[in-house]
């Protein structure tokens, strides 16, 4: 007997449509399978809090010491007020009103004269314009010659009054130098003597010579008189 068959029914004719749905429903449920993630159980726990072992715990109570109160500030002195009676008058101060009438006579204020104080000056013999001129000197006819006749006289005349025999009487011996300096000051006059040396009688012999000295022409400076220190050493041999 001989199969019938229907000449409709092609089973070959959409087995490529059934391959590409088995293909597409494998590639999804590998795809699923890929992705899929597992979790322990463990894992879920880690937001769970046990209350019971927080409750467990016992905390420490402290206890605040309390201090004592400080003592209350003593009561404010009461301020004492003392009333005093006015009974004592009070001058008032007139203030004169500074402005000048018409009729006010103004007085003329005459001129102050200011009368220049000069100053003492000293000015090294050395450097002086014009030096003192000690007398017997007044013919020479320049300043260095006149130096020089001054220094030459005062020379003299100290060797002539120096007592030169008080070394020996005071039991010094050898070569004794003294120095002095004194002023010829404005007026001409021998003022501001100072002797050192090595006996205080050999100062007093050299004050006492030099005060001898006699008054001078003063020396000058811009023409003005001046005061002119004067430096004299006096040395001397002592004869045993």
């Amino acid at each position: 007997m001989e199969p019938k068959k229907n000449p409709k029914a092609n089973v070959g004719r959409n087995s490529s449509l059934y391959f590409a749905i088995g293909l597409a429903l494998m590639l999804f449920l590998t795809n699923y399978a890929i992705n899929y993630k597992t979790y322990d159980k463990a894992d879920t726990d880690i937001g769970m809090v046990n209350m019971d072992e927080e409750l467990e715990e016992e905390i420490p109570i402290t206890e605040q010491i309390q201090t004592p109160p400080p003592p209350p500030p003593p009561p404010a002195a009461p301020e004492v007020i003392e009333i005093v009676e006015d009974e004592v008058e009070i001058e008032e101060t007139v203030i004169e009103s500074t402005e000048v009438d018409q009729e006010t006579e103004i007085v003329e204020v005459e001129e102050v004269e200011v009368e220049e104080v000069e100053e003492d000056i000293d000015v090294p013999f050395s450097v002086i314009e014009n030096v003192p001129v000690f007398p017997g000197c007044e013919k020479m006819k320049n300043n260095t010659k006149k130096r020089d006749c001054m220094s030459k006289k005062i020379a003299q005349f100290v060797n002539k009054k120096f007592n030169t025999e008080l070394a020996s009487d005071l039991g010094l011996s050898g070569r004794q130098r003294i120095n002095v300096i004194f002023k010829i000051d404005k007026t001409g006059k021998i003022t501001g003597i100072r002797a050192r040396a090595p006996h205080p009688g050999l100062e007093k012999e050299a004050t006492r010579v030099i005060g001898l000295l006699p008054k001078m022409k003063p020396g000058k400076q811009r023409g003005k008189p001046v005061n002119v220190p004067y430096s004299l050493p006096i040395i001397f041999q002592v004869q045993d």
